[in-house]
């Protein structure tokens, strides 16, 4: 599927964008590992948190769809059951990570794969610490690629462990691994990374503690399944956000987003880039600030995007480059070579085909510099299999002059569903090609 989209003179509306794919992963493993049912609202339908599920019902898990989102049946912390089958994560590079974590602390012997992306993607940081807590895990490229075969241990032991890069997908891995791990296991970040993970665990009665940088949680503790209300993702609600500020006539509501305090690094970038945000109607969902949002167009200015703020922000680089390309001034993305092991290398993905559009932007090996005020031109651009890649895409497609088609977006919906629907009412044109 291709998306073809025409210059857009304003956005105006209340929407909604669909559920965090970070928390509906944790709700649903989370949900599995825990004794009794639970029900999750709002649960995210996309491709990888469909993975997701996949996998759970391989491992004996009872997942049952429900008019608002999923119902899953916990088996207890040893209670997964070993696959007649490889378990397949698709492109979910969470799926895998936080399995490998789920299945270390399990009684039997499994295998985890991907499609070609994922198989290329770096495994080592996961697989380090788990072995060190008693896993056996083996596989491509010196244990450090997919497949990976797991054999775990359901007496696995605790560690304390310095992450040499902050990462919630190995943080919480090992935190998962840990709940089969009598005694405390001590998770150490280099800086803050989301902590989603931690506000699941503890919802579920988890004996979790963070102190700073340090995360201990208390191992053999039985967890208490519930219900659990799935915000906005506000990586999703990024692409409205910088839209709505970059074009003309602008002003949107997005209702019921997440802004935990360890995602909400997109809203620090554009504030600090001069954009109008309000956020209204503050709440709690099970441990996880909701709000409401409220954007205006504006002019903005260029910034510097680095060192702390980057795993705040890692998601939403590519969209914010399309802001830094509508921006006055200079903007500098250092410190982002995550960036290039994501579903695809996305500083060289998001440099070519925004110069494509005519956009004046520089790819280094850390990052990224863009010149902004560069007219934009419509231009026939290529996703390079990326839902991210493609939905930042079409956000410049909006401001550019002339038409864009950018090519192969079915991968759109690997976290958006809907995406060019929920364009269309706000009154922006994007139309779907086969």
């Amino acid at each position: 599927m291709n998306l073809r989209v025409l210059p857009c003179r304003g956005l105006t509306g209340t929407c909604k964008v669909p559920g965090d794919k970070s928390i509906s992963h944790r709700a649903a493993i989370i949900g599995a590992l825990a004794e009794g049912t639970t029900e999750i609202d709002n649960y995210l339908f996309g491709a990888d948190c469909l993975s997701t599920l996949r996998c759970l019902e391989s491992l004996g898990v009872q997942v049952t769809c429900t008019e608002n989102g999923v119902r899953v049946k916990g088996c207890g912390l040893k209670g997964l059951k070993e696959p007649e089958d490889i378990l397949d994560a698709g492109n979910s590079g969470t799926t895998m990570r936080l399995l490998l974590g789920a299945l270390s602390g399990q009684d039997f012997f499994a295998v985890l794969t991907g499609d070609r992306s994922l198989r290329g993607r770096p495994m080592g940081r996961v697989v380090k610490p788990l072995v060190m807590m008693g896993a056996e895990i083996h596989g491509r490229a010196g244990d450090t690629r997919a497949p990976l075969a797991v054999k775990g241990c359901s007496s696995l032991k605790p560690i304390a462990y310095n992450l040499p890069v902050a990462s919630a997908q190995v943080k919480s891995a090992i935190l998962l691994a840990g709940l089969n791990a009598p005694g405390t296991t001590c998770v150490i970040q280099p800086q803050k990374s989301r902590d989603h993970t931690e506000r699941m665990l503890k919802s579920f009665g988890a004996l979790i503690e963070v102190d700073g940088l340090a995360v201990r949680l208390q191992g053999g503790q039985p967890l208490q399944g519930r219900r659990i209300r799935v915000p906005g993702d506000i990586s999703a609600a990024a692409f409205v956000i910088v839209a709505a500020s970059i074009l003309p006539d602008c002003e949107v509501v997005i209702e019921d987003v997440g802004i935990n305090p360890t995602r909400i690094g997109i809203l620090e970038v554009m504030e600090r880039m001069g954009a109008q945000i309000e956020v209204t109607n503050r709440r709690d969902w099970n441990g996880e600030p909701v709000a409401d949002l409220r954007v205006r167009s504006h002019g903005l200015c260029g910034t510097i995007i680095e060192g702390a703020l980057l795993p705040r922000v890692i998601d939403e680089i590519p969209v914010l480059a399309v802001a830094a390309a509508a921006a006055e001034g200079k903007t500098e993305i250092r410190n982002a070579e995550e960036l290039r092991f994501k579903e695809t290398d996305r500083l060289q993905a998001i440099a070519r085909e925004l110069g494509k559009m005519g956009a004046c932007l520089e790819e280094r090996p850390d990052g990224l510099v863009i010149e902004g005020k560069g007219a934009l031109k419509g231009a026939r651009v290529h996703s390079w299999g990326d839902h991210r890649i493609a939905m930042a895409l079409a956000v410049a497609g909006l401001l550019a002059g002339g038409e864009t088609t950018i090519e192969d977006c079915d991968c759109v919906d690997v976290s958006f569903p809907g995406f060019a629907t929920l364009l269309r009412s706000l009154g922006a044109v994007v139309e779907t090609e086969s």
